[in-house]
């Protein structure tokens, strides 16, 4: 008999451990030591996630991923819905299991039950999560034949679960996972038992509907979150971050503030109230002022084009489903989902020498998307927005200068609202895209100097660009660690193609302008919500929609206090007056409520001394000043920072 044929696996350190014959995960790790064997959770073996049970039958590279492992948290959300639906199929027998995957943070599962879940209902489910974690059921994998793993789900009354599996093309390994009396099918891999994934670790935190495979005309299921850490520490740590978060809800601020609201009758499309457009506009001219210092020239386009336009340029293939339609006079136009089209347009006007380049063109340009109702998110996510669009037109050789320049006026936009943190991402070809791969291979290659050149730092996102080009991606951190994709900068040899861009070249023959797509704030009401959470509210004295309001402790002082407002509005300021026969105590709590970031209250000796005593947003202390003085002081905190 011949002797097993020797495995040997290539550790991360370059080291190389052999086994006389087929080697299991947990083996390694024991073979490693008995510390190592304690606190790995998978394998990865040649690149792929593998249980620590899976026999490996040839030679590897393998590396041990532990619970400390970044890596660690995907494993842990996947094995907490697959333990969170064990407790529910224990505790409500009639309930089926659809999927539940590991998302950002935490988990979900979806449930076809009839009862709804209630709140309640989370705290039992916890409770008996808790008691199959301490159980330590094995986590065993197994395979089975698609068309016997689609009857054995049938016959336990699991028919969205047997609906999946015969979706599989046949032939492909259908792989269960068992823990105790649950089978779950899914690819793995999972902890060795459920005891691995610790029981302060998790929380369940809310209950939502969600559509059979997200189609609306599927069944409404219920689908449980829950988040999930490495240890208590952390989790006690993300609980305080999404209490903190729901405070700066922008939603919430919003109606607080009266800033804006949405209604059923525009869904998806902001009103803006005077507070809300007060910010608005002053963020609007804020930006103006940034283009000009930085060269643009200022345009407008129409909102709604011709089908022909959309179809040239490539949207109306690659894009229509997220397109407004409308027809008139036998034509059928688009609202139009982006600028760049329209701003190929006003560059073909003339003609333009490659002395005119690079010719920097920006718009505050209003677009309209479909987004399903479900994936409405108050400012975040909406059907109506404008952006501080910007295209250059320039040669391939202005690639690197003009990408420098605008990182450059990104970051200064970014540090004048306090975002000193900016992590950037390199977004290479999608799957469905316009242009040739040679296109493509020029225009990543283009970026990608571009950027190093620069000299900022930068991860790969593959997939994930424009399907016209390739695109930089910028990503802020605001005050309480969450990040937000906001800018981006795109080259295009595509839409110049097929648009029919040229310019006349120092040859003078015709040639393709590149088309630099450019966003800074990506669109105003994003970036609205994200300043409202980052400030919770309390906007720097310049973006404050009320910067102070004046009041006094009684009616004697009405007077004084109207010619102290009178002041501040020549000052240029942002004031209001209250002259209601209110408690003073009693105004200054409603105005600190709505984060006025000043107030200014009068009394009999402030009237007769010409003076003002000031009340700071967020302070329980406050100041006399002369009146002039604190007048002065307000309109020097007021200056917009581009103006400083």
């Amino acid at each position: 008999m011949n002797a097993e044929k020797k495995v040997a696996l290539t550790l991360p350190d370059g080291s190389v451990r052999e086994f006389n014959g087929p080697v299991t995960g947990m083996t390694l790790a024991n073979d490693i030591g008995p510390g190592l064997a304690k606190a790995a959770i998978i394998i990865v073996v040649d690149g792929e996630q593998w249980d620590l049970s899976r026999e490996i039958i040839k030679d590897a590279h393998v590396s041990i991923i532990t619970k400390r492992d970044e890596e660690a948290l995907e494993i842990l959300r996947h094995d907490a819905a697959h333990i969170m639906a064990e407790a529910v199929k224990e505790l409500y027998p009639e309930t089926q299991v659809t999927i539940g995957p590991a998302i950002e943070n935490g988990f979900y599962y979806d449930f076809a039950r009839k009862e709804p879940f209630t709140p309640g209902d989370l705290e039992v489910i916890e409770a008996r999560m808790r008691q199959i974690i301490e159980r330590d059921e094995e986590i065993i994998r197994s395979e089975m034949p698609r068309d016997e793993a689609v009857e054995f789900f049938k016959s336990m009354g699991e028919e969205y679960k047997a609906e999946i599996i015969a979706s599989i093309p046949d032939g492909q390994p259908i792989t269960l996972y068992r823990q105790g009396d649950f089978i779950d099918l899914c690819r793995g891999p999972h902890l060795p038992s459920t005891k691995y994934l610790g029981s302060d670790t998790f929380k369940l935190l809310s209950i939502a509907g969600a559509y059979w495979r997200g189609d609306s005309n599927n069944e409404m299921l219920q689908r449980i979150y829950g988040t999930v850490w490495r240890d208590r520490k952390e989790l006690k740590a993300y609980l305080l971050r999404i209490e903190e978060a729901e405070k700066r809800d922008h939603r919430k601020l919003g109606r607080e503030m009266s800033l804006f609201h949405f209604q059923e009758e525009a869904a998806g499309m902001p009103f803006w109230h005077p507070n809300g457009w007060t910010i608005y506009t002053q963020l609007e001219g804020y930006v103006r002022r940034k283009q000009i210092e930085y060269g643009y020239k200022e345009i407008n386009t129409p909102k709604l084009v011709d089908r022909k336009l959309w179809e040239t340029s490539g949207h109306w293939e690659k894009f229509r489903e997220h397109m407004y339609i409308t027809e008139s006079e036998e034509q059928i136009f688009a609202l139009k989902p982006m600028n760049c089209p329209c701003h190929v347009q006003v560059f073909n006007q003339g003609i333009v020498s490659y002395r005119d380049l690079p010719l920097r063109l920006a718009e505050f340009g209003s677009c309209h998307r479909y987004e399903p109702s479900g994936a409405l998110h108050g400012l975040m996510r909406v059907r109506s927005f404008v952006q501080d669009d910007g295209h250059i037109f320039c040669t391939k050789e202005q690639i690197t200068e003009e990408t420098e320049i605008f990182c450059k006026m990104l970051l200064d936009i970014y540090k004048d609202f306090g975002f000193e943190k900016v992590k950037v991402k390199f977004s290479d070809r999608p799957d469905v895209r316009a242009g040739s791969d040679e296109v493509w291979d020029e225009a990543e290659r283009c970026l990608i100097d571009a950027v190093e050149h620069v000299g900022l730092e930068y991860s790969l996102n593959p997939g994930e660009g424009a399907f016209y080009g390739p695109k930089l991606e910028f990503i802020l951190t605001d005050a309480i660690g969450r990040d937000w994709q906001c800018g981006t900068h795109q080259v295009d040899f595509v839409l110049p193609e097929r648009l029919d861009a040229n310019y006349i070249g120092a040859d003078n023959a015709k040639h393709r302008p590149v088309m630099l797509h450019r966003a800074i704030l990506g669109s105003f009401e994003r970036f609205i919500g994200i300043l409202i959470e980052n400030y919770a509210g309390r906007f720097p004295m310049w973006l404050a929609p009320t910067q102070v309001v004046v009041t006094g402790i009684s009616s004697d002082q009405d007077s004084y206090v109207e010619q102290v407002y009178k002041k501040l509005m020549e000052a240029g300021l942002r004031a209001e007056i209250d002259l209601r026969n209110e408690k003073i105590n009693y105004k200054v709590r409603e105005h600190s409520h709505a984060k006025v970031p000043a107030i200014f209250v009068a009394g009999g000796r402030e009237a007769e001394n010409n003076s003002i005593t000031v009340r700071r947003l967020g302070s329980k202390n406050q100041e006399t000043l002369d009146l002039s003085d604190a007048i002065n002081k307000l309109v020097a905190e007021s200056i917009e920072p581009d103006k400083q």
